[in-house]
């Protein structure tokens, strides 16, 4: 039994140093922050599941576990909250046949050729559409949006839909190394059309290999399923999960809702964004007013935060109340004898060390999980910023005066039910 986990050794097996798995299969088809590491995934996959399994993944994000799953010959059903999310993920688990894909691409380009400059192509955007996007490529963006509108297959209208967003941000006035929303005036835009076919044809490839590849295992028709949906009630039939592979979102991490946000306006999936953000666990715009929490172990986090700052011991306190929630409704789903394995790390907001993995491990254990092994990694790799402010927590840059460097270390917690 664990009782203290910095005693715990860092593993080596388990940091996959120097290794850019993020670019395999299709798992470079969008940007996404802080991505799942596809080896973790895999070697977790093959050392605690079997063929036939179904693995379960309530932080779906950009799809990692149902994609290396699939190729495992694995069931697989995600969930996340973000409908962003959602279709990335759809695009990224289901190839298409790769000469049909490729011949309505040939077609799809020639409808570029089409596009001329003086029509307008203007519609009643968003005014952040309009804050974020220079005219011309706005008009560009919204030609290539109604084209891809107008196919008929819906996999490959929802792969263009997916290339498309992944652009987004290069063809904007988002300053390009942040995933802070703020505007550099200094950037060189991209050209829509240009990007487009270039990341489109990028992404033609990668859906080959993977064709390829399920194809040769005999996976092409292995069942995965994403939905848009939340953690704490993910409506999945109870005792049907052999695991859970899932890593949440950290106590001070990306607001999801504001990276996405391009996307969002784009596709209509939201208008609001303050009010799309509410729906987000680790969200800091939360209207939660308690600062209780069954844990003692993060109740004694959230007493020490509001002696230093009453909003952030709140934000705090949902946090870790949303996560009790999810451990509720891992033990629900789960099978007798089936497994959780969670990759989480700790962090410190107003120097205040937050122990999340200990608090999510004790909250596990709590509502019924047996533990199995607790795994220590570092992340030698940057898969995610090592820069925060040592006042908000959030990820930042060399210049701000409050920064300091992390070096970037996590647990796999594996329990079993």
């Amino acid at each position: 039994m664990c009782d203290n986990f910095d005693n715990i050794r860092v593993n080596s097996e388990w940091c996959f140093k120097n290794v850019r798995s993020v670019e395999r299969w299709t798992h470079g088809y969008h940007r996404y922050p802080a991505k799942f590491l596809p080896n973790l995934v895999e070697k977790l996959i093959n050392e605690k599941t079997q063929k036939g399994d179904t693995i379960a993944d309530l932080f779906a994000g950009c799809g990692t576990t149902l994609v290396e799953a699939k190729i495992q010959g694995r069931k697989s059903i995600g969930i996340d909250i973000n409908p962003v999310a959602k279709l990335i993920t759809k695009v990224k688990v289901n190839p298409i046949e790769p000469k049909k894909l490729e011949k309505q691409y040939s077609k799809f380009i020639e409808t570029i050729k089409n596009y001329k400059k003086s029509s307008s192509y203007n519609k009643d955007f968003h005014e952040r559409i309009d804050y974020w996007f220079e005219s011309e490529n706005k008009k560009k963006i919204a030609f290539l949006h109604k084209e891809i509108l107008k196919e008929k297959n819906s996999k490959i209208r929802s792969f263009f839909l997916v290339s498309l967003s992944h652009i987004l941000k290069n063809c904007s006035r988002w300053l390009q190394s942040s995933t802070k929303p703020q505007i550099d005036p200094n950037k060189k835009i991209q050209e829509p059309f240009k990007l487009f076919k270039k990341h489109t044809e990028r992404m033609l490839k990668k859906n080959g290999e993977f064709y390829e590849k399920l194809n040769n295992e005999k996976n092409l028709k292995i069942e995965c399923k994403i939905k848009k949906g939340d953690a704490r009630n993910t409506k999945i039939e109870k005792n049907t999960i052999n695991a859970v592979i899932t890593s949440p979102p950290y106590v001070t991490s990306y607001e999801y809702a504001d990276i996405h946000q391009l996307t969002g306006y784009w596709y209509e999936y939201m208008n609001n964004l303050p009010k799309f953000r509410k729906k987000f666990i680790g969200t800091f715009y939360s209207l939660n007013k308690k600062t209780n929490c069954n844990s003692n172990m993060a109740q004694k986090v959230i007493d020490k935060l509001l002696k230093k700052d009453d909003k952030m011991a709140k934000e705090v306190a949902n946090y870790f109340n949303d996560m009790e929630l999810v451990a509720k409704e891992m033990y629900r789903i789960v099978k007798k004898n089936g497994i959780v394995c969670i990759v989480i790390g700790n962090t410190t907001l107003k120097e205040v060390k937050i122990k999340s993995a200990e608090i999510f491990f004790g909250m596990l254990k709590s509502v019924g999980f047996e533990e199995e092994r607790i795994i220590k990694r570092s992340i030698p790799y940057k898969l995610m910023p090592t820069i925060r402010d040592k006042n908000s927590g959030k990820f930042t840059k060399l210049n701000n005066e409050n920064h300091k460097l992390v070096y970037p270390e996590e647990y796999i917690l594996i329990l079993r039910k």
